[in-house]
């Protein structure tokens, strides 16, 4: 039996053929680690002698795949094994000549890619004398063959090349460069050329970050050699697989297990609740940036309207954070980075108009006019996060109005006339003119960003930096327990171990990253929510309302038709996250109150309040999880408390603080207020861990007052 039958008789890999001929597909993916168990001679073989091996086990493959699927043949000619999981991973600058002809595997950066051409395979020549036809003769990358002489009537030629009998295949050059963070400090980035053939063309775009498996081999360059005065080749790697970094959590490539957990994730009707908590878990409190950050990363629906030509309704959600520093803005930008499966950070100062969108520029090998796209351009089906958005300057901040909306960039520069996609989310921090929020000056005073590009953000997140005893000292303790959890030395203490425990408890609801960007590729691909005919009613008379606060009420934000279109995206956003196919009342009051949030964040710090009293009826009961928002009127109470004790004390001069009074919320006082918002039974939240962990309950004085142990 051929060598490689043994890898291709796994159950595993008949399944793994099946999947392949069902996507009508022509390369059929091996581990390298199963192979070792399987036949670890094979694999040692593999390893050092690659272009015998691999040729072997293509023609294995083939053969496994036609006794399956024996018709299989008239739709691909041939079958090609995919080598993954290799276990020696080799940077750029590492590859030596000890490396020549075996098989390699490195990563980096795609820095050029040149276009598709047809490559002699098999080459067939006709003798113009006699008319015989010579081959067909295999074709290597190396040199060329040409005939001696015609064995028919033994003439030296001329010879024509054949053109019925020839095979060609696809043939592409990409250029890769090092990952600009492995690169050793003070040193240039290097790059390796890598040939891409048949069915692994255009399997990577400029800019993505890919790994590549295949084998060493050189090349005899005569430019090289004249310019040396002695042989020195050029070296290439001929890929054998392409894997891009994103496509570990791709919806393809999602097993069995996988599909199962993320199903059974979704049925938990707090999963909307427990995707917000666990998104950055590293960056205490926010939760309206963290709502806001889900919704922008589930997107919403995009549609083709009928009739209409070519128009079209965008899905994505563009989303603005705007406050005063070190309120984490950047670091969830950071963290977005890392979570989404294809995204492109860059800063107001750092972008230009022509690096944001596409710039047209002169190809050094070919002398030619080409276009390369900018960061949104790259970011296409993904998120753009630009972050200093405020320090860019007016043109180039004009030139993604058209990217935000239409999602596309029309370009017409060097004779190019054109238009690129760029359908993605954009996701902006900026900080207000002077640095800090002024909550006594309207909105529009205190950012210089102009209406047009505010109305194209569907999230708009005022984070202020507000003094509260509380919350600070909370903020301080989570901060100094990451600290101490995080260092690197943390195995060699015990006393940490007591801290986890304790924060385990609070922590339950998180959900593991690595399956979060596994849910997060599998509802963007197999979930797309519509609207019913129920719920529009209700989207046009909050839109009807909050058209008529934002005439009564000038300097905040300006609510326009766009964001009624936010509120259904944001609605479909909310429902893909419950893997729901229609919108429910729930994901439309979790919009609603999204959009008000935001609105009502960017009115004087004097209208907010009335704005909030007018509104509340449009705030929901249920988006909310009733526990925070008891929580938050307790907190309220006991603020007003605290101040009204203060302010006798100083009535009262002279006495410590030792003597000042406990702080005590009456408990009647306490349940009307829940009653205010339709909250009547409450003893879940006075058995919740949240409260007995800051403040105590006594039922006989029908008081609230807050722990000792409390910090």
């Amino acid at each position: 039996s051929t060598p490689s039958d043994d890898d291709s008789s796994l159950p595993v890999y008949v399944s793994k053929i099946a999947d392949m001929c069902k996507a009508n597909r022509q390369s059929l993916e091996v581990s390298y680690t199963d192979l070792s168990t399987a036949a670890p001679a094979i694999a040692l073989w593999l390893s050092d002698c690659p272009v015998a091996m691999l040729s072997l086990m293509h023609d294995v493959a083939k053969r496994v795949t036609l006794e399956l699927f024996p018709e299989y043949s008239s739709v691909r000619a041939e079958i090609f094994v995919r080598i993954v999981d290799f276990p020696l991973v080799d940077a750029i600058r590492d590859i030596r000549q000890s490396h020549l002809h075996q098989l390699v595997r490195t990563t980096g950066v795609v820095t050029r890619r040149t276009g598709v051409f047809p490559q002699l395979k098999e080459v067939c020549f006709t003798c113009e004398k006699c008319q015989f036809v010579m081959g067909p003769f295999q074709q290597t990358s190396n040199e060329e063959v040409k005939p001696n002489a015609c064995p028919n009537c033994q003439s030296k030629g001329p010879f024509a090349l054949n053109v019925e009998g020839t095979v060609y295949r696809n043939y592409q050059k990409i250029t890769l460069q090092e990952s600009p963070g492995k690169v050793p400090a003070g040193r240039l980035p290097r790059t390796k050329e890598i040939i891409l053939l048949h069915d692994l063309i255009d399997c990577a775009r400029p800019g993505e970050e890919i790994d590549v498996t295949g084998v060493y081999e050189y090349s005899f360059d005569a430019g090289l050699h004249a310019k040396q005065g002695f042989p020195v080749f050029a070296t290439l790697i001929e890929a054998n697989s392409v894997t891009k970094k994103g496509d570990a959590f791709a919806a393809f490539s999602l097993s069995d297990e996988d599909r199962t957990e993320i199903s059974t994730l979704s049925r938990d009707p707090r999963i909307a609740k427990r995707i917000i908590k666990s998104i950055a878990p590293s960056i205490y409190g926010h939760m309206n940036i963290k709502t806001g950050i889900a919704l922008a990363l589930f997107g919403g629906q995009e549609k083709h309207v009928k009739g209409g030509g070519k128009h079209r309704v965008r899905g994505d959600i563009n989303m603005l954070l705007l406050g005063d520093p070190g309120m984490a803005k950047s670091q969830f930008l950071k963290y977005i980075e890392q979570t989404s499966e294809r995204s492109v950070y860059t800063t107001g100062k750092g972008a230009s108009a022509v690096g944001l969108t596409a710039a047209v520029h002169r190809d050094p090998v070919t002398r030619e006019w080409t276009l390369e796209g900018g960061a949104l351009v790259l970011a296409d089906r993904g998120t753009c996060l630009i972050d200093e958005f405020d320090k860019m300057n007016d043109q180039d901040r004009v030139s993604i109005h058209e990217a935000m909306e239409q999602q596309s960039i029309s370009i017409s520069k060097a004779g190019i006339v054109t238009s690129l996609q760029a359908r993605c989310s954009v996701i902006a921090a900026a900080n207000p003119i002077g640095g800090r929020y002024d909550a006594s000056k309207s909105f529009s005073e205190n950012v210089e960003l102009s209406d047009p590009i505010l109305s194209r953000f569907d999230v708009l997140c005022v984070v202020r930096d507000i003094v509260d005893q509380e919350s600070d000292s909370r903020l301080a303790n989570f901060v100094v327990d990451s600290h101490a959890k995080n260092h690197p030395d943390n195995m060699l203490s015990g006393n940490v171990d007591e801290e986890e425990t304790n924060n385990e408890v609070v922590d339950e609801d998180l959900i593991d990253q690595n399956l979060l960007c596994k849910y997060l590729a599998y509802a963007k691909q197999h979930c797309k929510p519509r609207l019913q005919s129920g719920d529009l009613d209700k989207l046009a008379r909050v839109y009807a309302e909050l058209r008529r606060e934002s005439l009564a009420t000038p300097g905040g934000i300006p609510i326009a038709v766009r964001h009624l279109e936010s509120l259904i995206r944001m609605s479909e956003a909310h429902a893909r996250m419950h893997l729901r196919t229609t919108v429910v009342d729930e994901d439309i009051d979790v919009a609603i109150k999204v959009l008000l949030e935001g609105f009502i964040s960017s009115q004087r710090l004097s209208a907010q309040k009335q704005l909030r009293r007018r509104l509340r009826r449009f705030i929901a009961r249920g988006t909310e999880d009733y526990r925070d928002l008891l929580m938050h009127v307790l907190k309220s109470l006991m603020r007003d408390q605290v101040r009204l004790e203060a302010a006798k004390a100083v009535s009262r001069e002279g006495v410590s603080d030792s003597q000042m009074p406990t702080i005590r919320v009456d408990l009647s006082y306490f349940e009307d207020k829940a009653k205010e918002y339709g909250i009547t039974d409450l003893l879940p939240f006075y058995q919740s861990e949240s409260f007995k962990r800051s403040y105590e309950l006594n039922d006989e004085a029908g008081v609230i007052t807050r722990s000792p142990t409390a910090v």
